[in-house]
């Protein structure tokens, strides 16, 4: 549910709920993103969820009731992406979940290595998800992670395709109502860089949503390696979507994580130890071959 309240009420909740608390304190006593609190939420481009409206009225000490204007309903979503996947031809059922850490993390994959195919036909459709690695490195992580993780969410088949002289393992998932779920979550069909897709509100204003979806993004477009002739270590993430790469530099620094700043119009690493020890214990990876890697680091009893 989201609550709509009169115009400037909702700024005057957050800042009477802040009074004089810092941002950060705020925010983690709300567990909501800062910068999502103090920009999106503050200057009223997204209006609060239920949830959230009672923490700031606690917060605040004051009812704001009286202000209410709408109520407006969170699942509209998810029925109306259903009833419109329902129709002529075979279009598959599947079932579609409520927002978690867990679709926050596939969200990510998504987000990295992941492609949607949204094409309409007058008989015949091409709805398609599809999830591509590196068939080295990748066909653990794929088969015994993202496809998992993926029928759990969805209840979906899942299918795989090794490309033929090439290092490269597709997973794909077909259905319309996936398709259309996947977009009215913020995922954009086509190229990736050309929309500048990004992270979604409604995994930033949740820290462990945004953790996750993090965590996804760096199993897929991350990579972990020893420094050549040097006894420390690095963690990177590669991509060249300038939208998405700014979203994940201001989230880990939102986390209190340090991290570079964009090199090369792809790059953002982390480099010292301490930093590494935040990015490992408060995002981490679920991608084995990275797992494998950082374990050999020895840099906590935590990793």
């Amino acid at each position: 549910m989201r609550i709509k309240l009169a115009h400037g009420k909702q700024t005057e909740l957050i800042l009477l709920a802040k009074k004089d608390k810092s941002w950060r304190e705020v925010s983690r006593l709300l567990n909501v993103n800062i910068g999502y609190l103090r920009n999106d939420l503050r200057k009223e481009k997204i209006f609060l969820s239920d949830t959230l409206y009672s923490s700031l009225c606690k917060l605040a000490n004051k009812n704001f009731d009286d202000f209410i204007l709408q109520k407006l309903n969170d699942n509209w979503g998810r029925s109306k992406g259903g009833n419109n996947s329902v129709g002529k031809g075979n279009t598959k059922n599947i079932f579609l979940p409520e927002d978690s850490a867990e679709l926050a993390e596939f969200y990510g994959i998504m987000l990295g290595d992941g492609n949607l195919t949204k094409i309409k036909s007058y008989k015949i459709g091409t709805y398609q998800i599809r999830v591509v690695g590196d068939s080295r490195y990748d066909n653990s992580y794929l088969t015994n992670y993202v496809a998992p993780l993926i029928r759990k969410l969805f209840s979906v088949e899942v299918k795989f395709y090794k490309y033929k002289n090439q290092n490269a393992l597709s997973l794909n998932v077909y259905g319309r109502q996936l398709v259309d779920f996947l977009i009215f979550k913020g995922f954009k069909p086509g190229d990736k860089i050309r929309s500048q897709v990004s992270i979604p509100n409604w995994i930033k204003i949740n820290t462990s949503f945004l953790k996750a979806c993090l965590r996804g993004l760096y199993d897929t477009d991350g990579s972990a390696y020893k420094l050549t002739n040097q006894n420390s270590y690095q963690i990177c993430f590669t991509n060249y979507n300038s939208t998405l790469l700014n979203d994940v530099r201001n989230s880990l620094l939102s986390f209190g994580i340090g991290v570079s700043k964009i090199s090369k119009g792809r790059d953002i690493t982390i480099t010292r130890k301490s930093e590494l020890l935040k990015f490992l214990n408060e995002v981490g990876f679920s991608n084995f071959k990275h797992l494998d890697k950082v374990k050999k680091w020895n840099l906590s009893p935590l990793v």
